[in-house]
């Protein structure tokens, strides 16, 4: 048993080092506002949740932002908003799994899972992480919404934000996480797992 607690630890470890590695590896995607960035992050949690179970994903969800804190330009806010949306994802992502392990299991809870996320990552953006930008980095919110106008001219104000730049961008963070984590997880699940 102490050796599986070891491994558990050792594993969640290493999937957390390298997702905070990957933080690093972000970039800006053309039509979405600048103040969203990609990165692949998310897959280290995703493989945990596949392999461990759900709280371990968010276990590394919490990790990574932990280590990312001091290095962080948003006063905490950013990571915050990461870790929860994030863990939103791998805990519904992991939860379906969990409940039937199949290919079409780990798609549908993928689907279900990104749609959770950008449903969550709006509602949360509109009520508390962009007012607490707002309160606590002084950003005026025409400036929020200028950057998103910027690159989308239907982008006018927080509602229409929301609509054409978080939610959207959400979506396809969490397609292409998925994507590639389906990819990767057979050949990696016998090291991930106990």
């Amino acid at each position: 048993m102490e050796h599986s607690r070891t491994k558990v630890i050792v594993t969640v470890g290493l999937l957390s080092a390298i997702a905070f590695v990957l933080m690093y590896l972000e970039f800006q995607l053309p039509l979405f506002p600048s103040f969203l960035k990609f990165d692949f992050s998310d897959i280290p949690p995703l493989l945990a949740s596949f392999a461990l179970g759900p709280v371990y994903g968010i276990f590394v969800e919490i990790v990574k932002n932990v280590i990312h804190l001091p290095v962080s330009q948003s006063a905490g806010i950013g990571g915050v908003a990461n870790f929860v949306v994030g863990s939103i994802y791998v805990y519904t992502v992991g939860i379906i799994y969990m409940r039937s392990k199949s290919k079409k299991s780990a798609v549908i809870a993928m689907v279900i899972g990104t749609i959770a996320m950008a449903i969550a990552g709006s509602v949360l953006n509109y009520y508390v992480f962009l007012p607490l930008y707002q309160k606590i980095m002084g950003w005026p919110l025409s400036a929020i919404v200028g950057m998103g106008k910027a690159v989308n001219s239907h982008i006018i104000d927080l509602k229409t934000l929301i609509a054409y730049g978080i939610f959207p961008f959400n979506i396809l963070k969490g397609f292409v996480i998925s994507i590639l984590t389906f990819l990767i997880y057979k050949k990696l699940s016998p090291m991930l797992k106990m």
